[in-house]
């Protein structure tokens, strides 16, 4: 892309505009290829200070019967952008898991279009999200279903946990389906941290900080689902370390 966005490409909507004019044009995107029958794990970290403006495009094609599961945790820069662009073709399978925290009054996203192109492709995409102070959270997730996409199994689930009341949470899960036979999916929900499981955990001895970040990390827990253990437990310890 070489023309900077604005405000009416949809995919740009709750971006900062401002910090991606500072590293405009940006380079392009990365290939992923997963060649038929293969599977694939692939994990991005993006954690560079607070300061940082780091944008990372991925423009992935999952051939047929092939799958990749791609883990992402987004809790890096004053604007940290991570967008996939994932096409899928017969019998090819996605997953997503993906974690997103905000603080201070950074601007992180996760957004996502997945194309299936052929028919009996699966695609999950689970995103969790956590902001606090007046930082900005945003989640679109698109699934584009062609004609020739029959039999397509595609669900997206968007949570958001706000801790500050200045803090924002953005999702919008989308689909765009041109077959007649397929089972979509998608759901969003912001919430708050559960006041009554708080007062559970603090009146048997938890401190109130050691409390929230228990139940915030359980909150977190259902994108790294599925994961090997070492590379569970390598996210974990990221997480707990930022939590």
């Amino acid at each position: 892309m070489s023309a900077l966005p604005t405000r009416r490409d949809e995919a740009w909507r709750y971006s900062d505009l401002a910090a991606a004019a500072s590293v405009w044009p940006v380079p392009a995107a990365e290939t992923v290829t997963v060649a038929a029958g293969e599977s694939l794990a692939r994990t991005l970290i993006l954690d560079a200070p607070d300061d940082a403006i780091v944008i990372h495009d991925y423009a992935i094609t999952v051939a047929a019967g092939a799958s990749l599961d791609f883990r992402i945790l987004n809790a890096g820069g004053r604007y940290g952008r991570v967008a996939l662009d994932v096409t899928l073709h017969a019998g090819a399978r996605f997953d997503l898991g993906g974690v997103i925290i905000g603080r201070g009054a950074t601007n992180r996203e996760i957004v996502t279009t997945v194309r299936h192109a052929g028919p009996g492709a699966v695609s999950r995409q689970v995103v969790r999200c956590v902001a606090g102070d007046t930082a900005t959270t945003t989640y679109l997730g698109k699934v584009a279903v062609a004609r020739e996409g029959q039999q397509t199994d595609a669900a997206q689930s968007f949570k958001a946990l706000l801790l500050d009341r200045g803090a924002t949470a953005n999702a919008k899960p989308e689909l765009e389906i041109f077959a007649d036979d397929v089972k979509c999916a998608h759901g969003a929900t912001v919430g708050e941290l559960d006041a009554n499981a708080l007062f559970y955990l603090e009146s048997r001895g938890v401190p109130p900080a050691a409390a929230r970040a228990l139940l915030t990390r359980a909150f977190l827990s259902d994108a790294f689902e599925g994961l090997a253990d070492d590379a569970r437990d390598a996210l974990e310890a990221r997480l707990e370390a930022l939590l």
